[in-house]
């Protein structure tokens, strides 16, 4: 039984990887389903999936009113949003999250996923924002944020986490954000149609900073500071349905530690706010302090009704390592080629598989790996059309 209900830990954790709520109101009424199974065809890595319900409501009870949720069987974020609380061109969000799994942490050394340095994280919190639109009327939008919050962390052991393993102590975490984008990219699974120029702050400030791990060889820092930037194009030819995507992230950081670190790896692309993509390797196997991530890939439809499409995209990363968690090589790529399929007829779902390559992965000694990944979403909004029709 103890077996059994860690297995189910490990599962319910994984199933907690929703996405961080969009800093901006969403204006579309959407209820997608979303979920997705990654597996290494080697080595033993931990489970790598998610699932989750996104629900948004642009007018709820009230046209300025914004409801936003995503729920998963462990945790749900919940925002709030209140259109020209600030003026003609400025909303107020406010955002309550909470559950368990969400804040855990593995680490991967070399390519091993090791066990006995990992453990679990639950959490909470409280976060407001201020969503200003800098250029209303314009056919592109370019947004600005401001966000503040305050939370809860606490830490607690897998079975497999060694015995003299300290955790890190329960924390209070405020955190502030600073943000501006200009266009955006929709929630969903495969968007045709995408076009971002982003560049965001983050401060995070915990409350009982200190050493923790092996003999106190490693530290939750009192404060760190998060710099990034995303710029990402998507393209759907309308004659031929052919799809062309290019992205560039790229991320610092101060003080940053192995809690705070930019989390490179896997193919999910609606598991957090801002993926960073890199085939065959696990989800967030490699831990950065600073990368510099390029990647594009191309798609074209197998058949007339454009129900099947085939891909092949790639990936490059040169990476500063957070201290402490070194990998082979600082620039690691990855090749992937995948399979969609979209079910037109009823407008309601879409399934992908991918196969990806690493090219500088560590595994047992050799370099190289691969992996396997599928993701489905499901548009209940136009299972429902569909089904009225």
């Amino acid at each position: 039984m103890i077996g059994v209900r860690f297995r189910f830990a490990w599962i319910v954790a994984a199933l907690a990887l929703a996405p961080a709520a969009n800093a901006q109101l969403d204006p579309v009424r959407r209820d997608l389903v979303e979920a997705g199974y990654g597996r290494p065809l080697e080595g033993h890595m931990p489970l790598t999936t998610y699932g989750y319900y996104y629900l948004n409501r642009p007018q709820f009870r009230d046209p300025d009113i914004v409801l936003q949720t995503e729920i998963t069987p462990v945790y749900v974020n919940g925002e709030l949003g209140i259109r020209k609380f600030f003026g003609p061109d400025t909303d107020l969000g406010i955002r309550i999250d909470g559950g368990g799994f969400a804040y855990g942490y593995n680490e991967f050394q070399y390519g091993r996923w090791s066990r006995d340095e990992s453990f679990l994280g639950h959490g909470g919190g409280v976060t407001l924002s201020a969503y200003h639109l800098f250029n209303s009327g314009a056919t592109i939008p370019l947004n600005g944020v401001l966000q503040a919050g305050l939370g809860e962390r606490i830490y607690q052991r897998y079975r497999d986490t060694t015995g003299d393993f300290v955790l890190p102590h329960h924390q209070s975490v405020g955190h502030v954000r600073a943000g501006l984008r200009f266009g955006g990219i929709e929630p969903v699974l495969r968007p045709d149609l995408a076009a971002e120029l982003s560049a965001w702050y983050e401060g995070q400030f915990r409350f009982r900073p200190g050493a923790y791990g092996l003999d106190g060889d490693r530290r939750v820092e009192s404060n760190v500071h998060l710099f990034w930037g995303r710029a990402l194009l998507t393209y759907t030819f309308p004659d031929s349905g052919q799809k062309v995507s290019i992205g560039l992230n790229a991320g610092s950081s101060v003080n940053s530690d192995r809690l705070s670190a930019y989390r490179i790896g896997g193919m999910f692309t609606l598991a957090s706010e801002f993926p960073l993509i890199l085939p065959g390797y696990d989800e967030g196997e490699l831990s950065a302090r600073g990368f510099v991530l390029g990647s594009a890939s191309y798609t074209v439809p197998l058949d007339a009704a454009r129900r099947w499409r085939l891909s092949t995209g790639g990936s490059t990363a040169r990476i500063a390592f957070t201290a402490g968690v070194p990998q082979a090589r600082k620039t690691n790529s990855g090749l992937d080629l995948g399979l969609a399929y979209h079910n037109q007829d009823a407008g309601s779902w879409t399934a992908v598989l991918v196969y990806g390559h690493a090219f500088d992965a560590m595994r047992n000694d050799h370099r190289g790996s691969d992996s396997v990944t599928l993701t489905v979403e499901f548009d209940l909004n136009k299972m429902v059309s569909k089904h009225d029709e």
